[in-house]
């Protein structure tokens, strides 16, 4: 089954999976989301099989044990960084009012107001 085939077959049987859910409007719930789930579960599957599909989840994989080795801030950190964030941000809104009040001043004192 060459790529195209394996591909085009993932999409169709996901789109199958959407149309059961619409098909199934006047079944339970559980029936519905059900036939969505087992169209996104075959087409996973399906889609794995093909070199593109193979090729994207060796990625994803590389991608979550590369998350996996990140070093999050503890909760201390975490709090210090906000609020020296909040103290730069409020100094730097008063310091550019003070300029505005200052350039509207210069302006002001310029045009004879």
């Amino acid at each position: 089954m060459s790529d195209k085939l394996k591909t085009t077959s993932a999409i169709v049987v996901f789109t199958l999976g959407i149309v059961g859910f619409y098909a199934l409007d006047n079944q339970p719930l559980v029936l519905q989301v059900l036939s969505v789930l087992v169209g996104l579960g075959l087409s996973l599957f399906i889609f794995k099989q093909s070199a593109k599909g193979n090729e994207l989840f060796t990625f994803l994989n590389s991608v979550v044990l590369e998350a996996k080795k990140v070093v999050w801030p503890t909760r201390k950190e975490t709090v210090q960084m906000t609020l020296v964030v909040f103290v730069v941000v409020v100094l730097m809104a008063i310091f550019l009012a003070l300029v505005d009040i200052g350039f509207t001043y210069i302006v002001n004192l310029v045009l004879g107001r």
